[in-house]
């Protein structure tokens, strides 16, 4: 049986950054830094709306709906679980406040599962133009775990669309990056 080939980056199929919209992957209490870049980015290019997500590594997806959004369960159904809402809480009150004045239309999306998965599907049922994700802080991953747990390079080599690393800390070139 032949291997599988997945459909390889071509201009072909590029989404232009005018008229679409961006997608942000966001964790509880990021930098406001992330949302700004977006912001700022969505004005330039006409956006007409900045997806936010946050994906859920605690919930199983049980189907992903073709606008993007995912219905969820627990890992384990035994146990009763809306701490979910409480985070989906938190994070939309964040990207207010850090959007407060910006003049752009946000949405927020709450998925589950593996998170370049779940930012990819979402990427593509919204045909988002990108995708924008914090980088690590510095001490947060060392070495090759930094590149296994950065989800930027998992969706970097997992999909076609362009990925905005917006750095959220920086070494002096004398110091040392998150990877050596």
């Amino acid at each position: 049986m032949p291997e599988h080939t997945p459909p390889q980056p071509h201009p072909d199929r590029l989404t232009g950054f005018a008229g679409h919209p961006l997608l942000v992957g966001v964790v509880p209490n990021q930098a406001a830094l992330v949302a700004l870049t977006a912001a700022s980015l969505a004005r330039a290019t006409h956006a007409p709306a900045v997806y936010f997500a946050y994906v859920d590594t605690a919930r199983l997806t049980e189907e992903e709906l073709p606008d993007g959004t995912a219905r969820h369960t627990p890992i384990d159904p035994d146990l009763a679980d809306d701490t979910w809402t409480q985070t989906r809480d938190l994070l939309t009150a964040q990207i207010d406040r850090a959007l407060q004045g910006q003049g752009v239309q946000w949405r927020f999306r709450y998925l589950a599962g593996r998170v370049d998965r779940a930012l990819t599907h979402l990427a593509r049922a919204i045909d988002a133009a990108a995708i924008i994700v914090g980088t690590h802080a510095a001490g947060q991953h060392r070495g090759l775990d930094f590149f296994h747990h950065s989800v930027g390079v998992h969706l970097a080599h997992r999909q076609h669309r362009p990925v905005l690393f917006v750095p959220l800390q920086v070494v002096d070139w004398k110091g040392r990056a998150p990877w050596e």
